[in-house]
């Protein structure tokens, strides 16, 4: 195997990449701000800028505050490598949580995609264009739900049963949420400071989104 050096650049795209040379970057690169994407042989190498983490953190920020204020176990897994070699794909998210199989998840160490259940939610941040369509990677790996900002804007991506993604203005894990909505607040994140955001965010996740959530299941117990 030709051992390949992280190129000291901000930014590059490789063909001709093996599977074992993709591993072995990921080893290089540690814990440094670097987001591989790798696609059967085509891999992409990004830093990440202020402005991508920016966005990541808050959205990340939030999803954190909304499950707590609505009791929902969640187990998060931050941008953690996602890689299956059956598949020659692999990529990080900017950010992944497990909610429907929080249990699963709960008190690992290590995450491996042969064994442990894909994350329920990714967060993807598009503020670089990428060569490589990450959707495609994300869909191969199984992950049920993307929620992928852009241009700023916010949209759920849900995978269908054919295995690819529908955009849609609600979320398939909270959905009496509508992007539209979180979005809001995201827009204010840069207007005030987190604390403040946060407090305000979880008021109206009390005043606003658990009467939602309430009703509807009074309303699916009287159904029943």
């Amino acid at each position: 195997m030709d051992t390949l050096q992280i190129p000291v650049t901000e930014y590059a795209y490789l063909e001709g990449v093996s599977w074992d040379q993709y591993e072995s970057l990921l080893e290089q690169a540690g814990d440094r701000p670097l987001r591989f994407t790798y696609d059967d042989g085509r891999l992409e190498i990004m830093t990440l800028s202020f402005e991508h983490e920016w966005s990541s953190e808050n959205i990340g920020w939030l999803i954190g505050l909304l499950a707590l204020v609505l009791k929902m176990p969640f187990q998060p897994g931050g941008s953690t490598t996602m890689k299956r070699k059956l598949k020659k794909k692999g990529l990080e998210p900017d950010k992944c949580y497990w909610f429907q199989h929080e249990k699963l998840m709960r008190g690992k160490k290590k995450f491996d995609l042969t064994t442990d259940p894909p994350p329920d939610l990714a967060v993807e941040v598009d503020v670089t264009r990428s060569v490589i369509k990450r959707m495609n990677i994300y869909a191969a790996l199984r992950v049920p739900e993307v929620w992928r900002f852009r241009r700023n804007r916010l949209l759920a991506y849900l995978r269908q049963a054919d295995g690819t993604y529908k955009p849609s203005e609600r979320s398939r894990l909270f959905p009496f949420l509508a992007m539209s909505e979180l979005q809001r607040f995201i827009e204010r994140s840069a207007t005030m400071d987190q604390a403040t955001l946060g407090r305000e965010f979880m008021d109206w996740v009390e005043t606003e989104i658990k009467p939602r959530l309430d009703g509807g299941r009074r309303n699916g117990r009287r159904s029943q």
